[in-house]
């Protein structure tokens, strides 16, 4: 299982996010919400140093990642965080 983030989607979260090179980035799982991966939960994004990591992706200076305990969201599959360009925001992309 990778974790994998384009440039544009990491350019977007360090804006949004007002983030600095060495900051980290946590994708977590949430209950409810509107994820298309698993019914009933989704995906919450937050800026916080890493605990226990399971999957992390190093992209323009920020560390961008999954705790170890919300990897069985993505049910083994590969992770991909890109930008949506009708939209104008990221969307994740499970790959098998």
């Amino acid at each position: 299982m990778k974790l994998n983030i384009t440039d544009d989607a990491a350019k977007w979260y360090k804006e949004e996010l007002e983030l600095n090179e060495g900051d980290a980035v946590r994708f977590f799982v949430r209950y409810g919400g509107c994820g298309h991966v698993q019914s009933g939960f989704s995906l919450g994004i937050a800026k916080e140093a890493p605990n226990q990591i399971g999957i992390k992706a190093e992209k323009l200076g920020v560390t961008f990642y999954v705790e170890h305990d919300d990897l069985w969201y993505f049910d083994n599959h590969d992770v991909t965080i890109q930008l949506d360009e009708k939209i104008h925001e990221p969307v994740v992309r499970l790959i098998n």
